[in-house]
């Protein structure tokens, strides 16, 4: 009995301290993305390199989902240095492309909708970690209702159609406050197998990712409701 509960105390204490590396790293990746953001938009000649040539945007963007692929993908393979290395390169080109949003909406409405933002993905991190009802069977719902989202995106680039605009937005709301007590469930339930440093490195970062992927979108959906354009 004694020896049982050893390991269980042992087991929480492991799975606190991955999550509380999960969130730090996630916090970390928001504030390297603000910093090379505000960067981007005080410094003219990489402004004008990200946005002056059509070519280097599109390659950062194409950059961005070949890395969050890689990472996903490679994560058992590849160590967790390198997996670290990578979250962070990932952070800072996603804060030079969306650097634009200081130049699309007001500062004030930018800060306000984080905020907004913070909270709410706040509320749902807690609600994922410490509800009793299993989220996991709703992931393959969240990842079909994902790839409508993105498809609807693409037609609607080339539709323009303000009514689906506004479905899409709307949605992506509801599905990223989905998919955050999603997400903090399932890092939960990772946390406690992370036995090695090394593992629990990986989980960490994972974690982070997925959680700074719900923030960073929840936050542009709910821009394009909140913010107040120049």
């Amino acid at each position: 009995m004694a020896e049982t509960y050893y390991e269980a105390t042992q087991t929480e204490a492991v799975q606190r301290a991955t999550i509380t590396r999960v969130f730090g790293w996630m916090t970390a990746a928001l504030a390297i993305t603000a910093i090379v953001a505000m960067l981007t938009v005080v410094t003219v000649p990489l402004h004008n390199l990200v946005f002056g040539n059509p070519f280097v945007f599109y390659g950062l963007l194409i950059a961005e989902l070949a890395l969050v692929w890689g990472v996903s993908a490679s994560i058992n393979r590849i160590s967790a240095a390198t997996a670290t290395a990578l979250f962070v390169l990932y952070a800072a080109i996603n804060g030079l492309t969306m650097s634009f949003i200081f130049f699309t909406y007001t500062a004030t409405s930018i800060y306000s909708t984080f905020f907004v933002t913070a909270g709410t993905f706040g509320a749902m991190c807690v609600y994922g970690m410490v509800t009793q009802r299993n989220l996991m069977g709703l992931g393959s719902l969240f990842m079909m209702l994902l790839v409508g989202l993105i498809i609807a995106s693409v037609v609607n680039l080339f539709w323009t159609n303000s009514t689906l605009y506004w479905v899409v937005t709307y949605g992506g709301v509801i599905l990223f406050v989905g998919l955050t007590a999603y997400d903090a469930q399932k890092i939960k339930l990772m946390a406690a197998s992370a036995t090695t440093p090394e593992l629990a490195q990986k989980v960490a970062i994972m974690g982070a990712l997925a959680l700074y992927l719900d923030f960073i979108n929840l936050f542009l959906y709910l821009l394009r409701i909140l913010g107040r354009r120049r």
